[in-house]
């Protein structure tokens, strides 16, 4: 029990919320927690003794967790996204007061958080959603932060998240305030969708390696620990090249080998698609990580349908190519960066059309930096990202930043390399290919597209335009067609 009021009060204790506690305590802010199941707050307090005798203090009922802390209060709830948020709300609400603020540290839908923002406002209460990346790892060492919604709530924490917040020499603290409403949920949500294409390029790119290249576990580890040396250096490459190096405890070889290929999730890719078609912008690397994860789910299928191709005469790889390592590594190194890319430049695109529709005003350049730290897609890269929106806010597409521009061509024939092979070898790379589509397409002054506007116009009357004078245009086609097959 602490004998004077605490700065701030966190609940909800699974991991996450346990050790952004344990972290917002160690930063020497005295804390007061609260979870549902008791004993997950004594658990807590334990590790705060442990970890440091750090000022952290935990309550069993919900009124004296809220009188505990200091006015105006502070509250940041980690609990299960949907109706358990309204719950925690609804509990922890009937002992606020007015100028108290909640934040919802969870992933949560944005909309949810703007009807919350306003239905606690007619209490006199504050609210914030707050997406907080980094895993459990960042929560206790320094996450990025991306608080949204009432910027009265963002100053009255200010001086707490620039501490608990991952610092990045040169660029500071990882947490900004993102934009009102549910922007810093929205925000989060993408950067999730992001993280979907991030993985998925990289397991493609291990699967053309050990598929293809017939790459060891130990070749894997050391070409990604190779890379995580330069422009590819980052949080999921430095992870991979440590994955290919564990050895399974239970049995032989290495523990990579025996991991079920089904790809769980939690829904934020999902909603970066929908939102991406909602908003009529082209995702197509997330939609193909999303899908590719669908379609791992269906594993039983997939071994039924190996055995009927098997037995129709295709085997798992079509072709056995014989590739120089070296140059294979290399090529899709160079494939991976550029289909990177894409992934990012989709995502920050989603983020501008979205900020546009709400008039949320957000900064990419900014988000860009918040990312380089703390996150699961920080990367040496987000630098260069940043730069682009330094040199030109108002850039299109990062695609036609000049010094990504340069970079792609660089890459591009290794990138075409290693998409051919893979698609002669039968080895899927919806990821790499969704990406170089989205560059060849992008790069293009014209596009088959009047064809499929001439079909529009044929069957539903649906009008065009032409390319050589203004206007809006429709023709008798069939009845055209019709008299020139008399």
């Amino acid at each position: 029990m602490a004998a004077t009021p605490t700065r701030i009060g966190l609940a909800g204790l699974a991991v996450m919320g346990q050790n952004l506690a344990l972290n917002i305590a160690e930063k020497g802010f005295p804390i007061s927690v609260y979870n549902r199941t008791t004993s997950k707050v004594d658990e807590t307090v334990e590790r705060a003794n442990k970890e440091g005798n750090l000022p952290l203090y935990g309550f069993h009922d919900p009124e004296s967790f809220v009188l505990s802390i200091q006015k105006p209060r502070v509250i940041i709830i980690l609990v299960k996204a949907g109706a358990p948020v309204d719950q925690t709300i609804k509990t922890l609400s009937s002992y606020m007061e007015k100028g108290d603020c909640i934040i919802d540290g969870g992933n949560e839908w944005y909309e949810n958080t703007e009807r919350r923002e306003k239905e606690v406002a007619e209490l006199g209460l504050l609210y914030l959603g707050m997406g907080v990346s980094g895993g459990e790892e960042g929560a206790r060492n320094g996450p990025s932060l991306m608080p949204g919604g009432s910027f009265e709530a963002y100053k009255n924490i200010e001086d707490i998240l620039l501490k608990v917040a991952a610092q990045v020499p040169d660029s500071g603290p990882c947490v900004t305030y993102i934009g009102k409403g549910g922007s810093g949920n929205f925000v989060k949500m993408v950067h999730n969708g992001i993280e979907y294409g991030d993985m998925q390029l990289i397991a493609e790119a291990y699967d053309v390696l050990k598929s293809v290249g017939k790459l060891s576990n130990d070749e894997l580890h050391q070409a990604f620990s190779e890379w995580n040396k330069g422009e590819l250096l980052s949080f999921l490459i430095e992870i991979t090249a440590d994955i290919f190096g564990i050895k399974d405890d239970k049995a032989d070889g290495y523990l990579v080998d025996k991991v079920l290929d089904k790809t769980g999730m939690k829904g934020t890719g999902k909603w970066t698609v929908q939102q991406a078609a909602e908003l009529s912008v082209a995702a197509p690397t997330i939609a193909s990580s999303l899908d590719s994860r669908f379609l791992s789910g269906l594993k039983d299928e997939r071994v039924q349908a190996a055995k009927v191709f098997k037995s129709c005469g295709v085997s798992d790889i079509l072709v056995e190519q014989s590739v120089d390592k070296k140059q294979l590594i290399d090529d899709v190194r160079k494939a991976l960066y550029a289909s990177k890319i894409c992934s990012y430049a989709q995502g920050m695109n989603l983020i501008r059309a979205k900020s546009a529709e709400k008039g949320w005003g957000l900064k990419l350049g900014e988000l860009a930096r918040i990312w380089k730290g703390g996150c699961i897609i920080r990367a040496i890269f987000l630098d260069r990202i940043k730069q682009a929106y330094d040199r030109n806010a108002d850039l299109a597409n990062l695609l036609v930043d000049e010094e990504f521009a340069k970079e792609v061509v660089e890459r591009q024939s290794a990138w075409r390399r290693v998409v051919c092979l893979a698609i002669n070898s039968g080895i899927s790379t919806p990821g790499m290919s969704s990406s170089l589509a989205y560059f060849d397409t992008y790069r293009r002054e014209r596009l088959p597209a009047n064809l499929v506007q001439a079909q529009r116009d044929y069957f539903g009357a649906h009008t065009y335009e032409r390319a050589d004078m203004s206007g809006s245009f429709h023709t008798e086609w069939f009845k055209i067609a019709k008299q020139s097959k008399i």
